[in-house]
């Protein structure tokens, strides 16, 4: 398994906090998302979950909330050294974020076949090819069962229920 340079337990660490956040969100009714940024040190600058529905507000994304924070907290909009950790592939929005947010790496649990980037399957674009690591599939059977699980519950809430003979209830 390729890690960070952090190594593979401290990788796997940081997703546990990147998934702690995703429950944050799907407590809030929200699509269970989150995501950690740790400085070239491994100290955690900044942490965000998805917050689209509370905020009507697309860029509201667990890697955009993160990625203000982070500067914010740094004082520069330059992350150089910093690593991003996200529960699922981040989709094209945030993957540009991340990148001009002058990110070293990103760690993401779960590919996103529907929104994600493709960042297993492209090339990254010309724009700092090769500065860029990825690392995939660190907690990924646990960041995908969440979102199963919160998209199961979410349509078990809205399907009707129908009687034996088939009508509405």
């Amino acid at each position: 398994m390729k890690a960070s340079p952090f190594g593979v337990e401290q990788d796997n660490l940081f997703m546990q906090k990147a998934l702690h956040q995703a429950r944050r969100a799907a407590q809030l009714g929200e699509v269970p998302i989150g995501a950690v940024i740790v400085d070239v040190h491994g100290v955690v600058l900044a942490r965000g979950y998805n917050n689209v529905e509370h905020k009507k507000l697309q860029t509201a994304h667990a890697e955009v909330t993160a990625v203000e924070r982070a500067c914010k907290r740094q004082g520069d909009w330059r992350l150089d050294g910093c690593w991003i950790y996200v529960t699922l592939e981040p989709c094209i929005m945030c993957m540009g974020l991340i990148m001009l947010s002058r990110c070293a790496g990103i760690v993401y649990g779960a590919p996103s076949p529907l929104f994600g980037c493709g960042l297993d399957s492209i090339n990254l674009p010309l724009y700092r090819r090769g500065s860029l690591c990825v690392v995939s599939g660190v907690a990924a059977d646990e960041s995908a069962e969440l979102l199963k699980q919160f998209f199961k519950e979410r349509r078990m809430s809205v399907i009707p229920k129908r009687s034996e003979n088939g009508t509405k209830i």
